[in-house]
């Protein structure tokens, strides 16, 4: 569930068609639609069991009439309205979205009060916050305010934006994998189709065009040079595998999975056939397989960096106003 608001009976048709081939993890933000993004997963919730999905659920982006999202009970207030939205008594996941506390991070504290309380109320099972950003201008100051933040808030639960496209997070001299794997925390994937350029269903000769409201509209990774060069890799993969997209949807989402059993990856659907062909069963690669493709992945990490001079990503995107796809 993204930003733009969603059409209601289509969105819910997807979520039923999602659910139906056995996607458990339903992944939305209070943000998203301006709250009908959950009003809409409650409507689902209305028809299986609760215990048949788990919903995650982002905050920290909406402030409401707050300073600051974080700011005094402006957390809870939000919660609550969270709850009301999607007509349930609990979240299995309350994902802070972010890391920005405010000046000197003083409202760390009554962000921290109010998840552990909510946690320990049993109205949220688990607490999860961010990982660093992947394309982030720093890399070694990002890792190093995680880990100082991961030892405050002591989660549960780490998201990650992670896909081929993305260079790997080093935290403390270790993949992020295993920093989680160690210390006992689990991973939510997110953008793992890296927003669907890595299914190569886009021309890099007819680059995609996004309406109002769409997070991928001004992304650098629809640009034509991001596509060209990323495609004679695209191609490697399809003269290996096949040239079905849905082939490499499913060699993208092991590539995520393979981080970890600790690993869950949310697959974003824009329609209920899209849905299906996301999260139906399909071969597990080998590790002759899974190596190939890590490769390759890594090439076309290395081709953008020699066409454009980094790797494009979401951070860059946002210093030009942009806004992040989520989801």
């Amino acid at each position: 569930m993204g930003w733009a608001s969603p059409a209601r009976d289509h969105a819910l048709e997807t979520l039923r068609t999602a659910v139906g081939h056995g996607a458990e993890l339903l992944d939305v933000a209070d943000v998203f639609g301006h709250g009908r993004a959950e009003r809409l997963v409650g409507r689902l919730l209305r028809e299986v069991p609760r215990d048949q999905v788990r919903i995650a659920v982002g905050v920290g982006r909406a402030p409401g009439t707050s300073t600051h999202p974080f700011a005094g009970t402006a957390l809870r207030r939000q919660f609550e309205q969270t709850l009301e939205n999607l007509g349930t008594d609990h979240l299995d996941v309350y994902a802070l979205d972010r890391l920005d506390f405010g000046p000197d991070d003083e409202h760390l504290g009554d962000c921290l009060a109010q998840m552990r309380a909510l946690r320990e109320d049993d109205h949220v099972r688990a607490v999860a916050m961010p990982a660093p950003d992947p394309h982030h201008r720093n890399p070694e100051a990002a890792a190093r305010r995680f880990v100082r933040l991961f030892k405050v808030i002591r989660p549960d639960i780490v998201t990650l934006r992670h896909n081929g496209l993305c260079p790997p997070i080093r935290l403390d001299g270790e993949y992020i994998a295993d920093f989680t794997a160690r210390q006992g925390v689990g991973l939510i994937v997110r953008e793992p189709l890296a927003l669907g350029v890595l299914s190569g269903k886009y021309d890099p000769r007819r680059p995609p065009r996004f309406g109002t409201g769409d997070s991928r509209r001004g992304h650098p990774w629809f640009t034509p040079d991001t596509l060209t060069a990323i495609e004679p890799e695209l191609s490697r993969l399809r003269a290996r595998f096949g040239p079905d997209p849905r082939i490499l949807v499913r060699l993208a989402v092991q590539h995520c999975l393979r981080l970890g059993e600790h690993t869950a990856v949310v697959v974003g659907a824009t329609d209920p056939e899209q849905a299906g062909a996301h999260h139906g069963p399909g071969p597990e690669s080998t590790d002759e397989e899974a190596r190939f493709v890590d490769e390759t992945y890594r090439r076309m990490r290395s081709r953008l960096a020699d066409r454009l001079g980094h790797v494009p990503g979401p951070a860059r995107a946002r210093a030009r106003g942009a806004r992040t796809a989520l989801r």
